[in-house]
């Protein structure tokens, strides 16, 4: 069986009043026979001292749950639009082929899944001290991330995925913008790898608090019929191609946004296509001034021109307001009744974005 036939992605909701309940409820609600390779957790701290209670908790139900097979697993500080706790789910059913190891470094659980195609790596919550700077952060978590790399002898430019959650990502403070500071960090970072087969497919979003926090997929083929893409959209700028006119500095350094509008994943003959975040961006500038559900017709388009014949299993929605909550999902009901899709709360990281998608199709 072909790997785009064994991942699965679900999106389970719980309403629980306390985020223990919460996670209970939605950790019964899990596939009892497939093995799950990430989760992905999104809540509402009031605060950094809450986030890391809620986080400790998290970790703890989850490690009671698996027992020696925790998946990959982060907390993200950003509402579900929908109420109460949001969980995204990739899932795996393997054959005989297939060997599924559960490992952790540094206190991160990770997955790996290793067949004749290739060697997978999913990993995620990879985080510094909260209460240190942005850039400082994002170089200790890359530090982290490249040394869980070499332990499993992955490259740099293995990683084919990248999620980046990034502490109020347009605040400006006194040496820059954050997400400036990241992207500084994350091209220092990527500077020691070749990247033939272009940087990853990445999201970089906003948190209510958190930091910086990285969640990754890496992938070693083994096989010549199986290998990576890069995916251009010809309606926009590569973002790692940029002008400095649209970026803010950090510490008087404005290196570009390192990733792929989207990555493929060849196996055989069938391809998975990881959608970066994605926005309405025509070139390299914003569409400003035309309302929401304008935008959100826009990154449709945008998507549309990134996946081709490959069909749409999962989709991320990140709004900047609240009030665009309704109009947004009406408009993506022809969507949702064929594919999971969350909404969350969250800045974006151009303050005249309201909105942002990410996601996965398979074809």
């Amino acid at each position: 069986m072909n790997y785009c036939d064994k991942i699965h992605y679900a999106i389970y909701k719980a309403k629980e009043e306390s985020f223990g309940l919460a996670m209970e409820a939605l950790l019964t609600q899990l596939p009892q026979s497939d093995e799950v390779l990430r989760l992905i957790v999104f809540g509402t701290p009031g605060s950094t001292g809450e986030y890391m209670e809620q986080r400790e908790l998290l970790r703890n139900v989850v490690a009671n749950r698996f027992g020696d097979k925790i998946p990959a697993l982060s907390y993200v500080a950003q509402p579900s639009l929908e109420g109460g706790i949001a969980m995204e789910v990739h899932c795996y059913v393997p054959d005989c082929s297939d060997k599924i190891l559960y490992r952790k470094y540094n206190g991160n659980s990770y997955v790996l899944v290793e067949n004749e195609c290739a060697r997978l790596l999913f990993s995620g919550g990879h985080q510094s001290d909260l209460s240190a700077g942005i850039y400082t952060q994002s170089r200790e978590v890359f530090a982290e991330i490249k040394s869980l790399l070499d332990v499993e002898g992955f490259a740099i430019d293995s990683i084919v995925r990248q999620w980046n959650y990034i502490e109020r990502i347009t605040a400006l403070e006194n040496n820059g913008q954050h997400y400036q500071m990241f992207n500084n960090a994350r091209s220092e970072f990527y500077s020691s790898a070749r990247w033939k087969n272009g940087y990853p497919a990445a999201t970089g979003i906003g948190s209510a608090c958190g930091g910086v926090l990285v969640d990754f997929d890496a992938v070693q083929f083994l096989q010549s019929v199986c290998y990576c893409t890069p995916i251009d959209n010809k309606l926009q700028v590569a973002a790692h191609a940029y002008s400095e006119q649209v970026l803010l500095a950090a510490d008087n350094r404005r290196t570009t946004p390192k990733f792929e509008r989207a990555k493929s994943m060849t196996f055989g003959n069938r391809r998975m296509v990881y959608i970066s975040g994605t926005a309405a961006i025509r070139g390299e500038e914003s569409l400003e001034g035309v309302g929401v559900e304008r935008q959100l017709e826009i990154t449709l388009e945008n998507i549309a021109q990134l996946t081709g014949e490959a069909k749409i299993h999962m989709l991320r929605v990140y709004l900047k307001n609240v009030e665009d909550y309704a109009a947004v999902k009406r408009c993506l009901s022809a969507y949702e009744a064929q594919i999971p899709i969350s909404y969350l709360r969250t800045d974006v990281c151009r303050d005249e974005l309201l909105i942002e998608i990410e996601g996965i199709a398979i074809e």
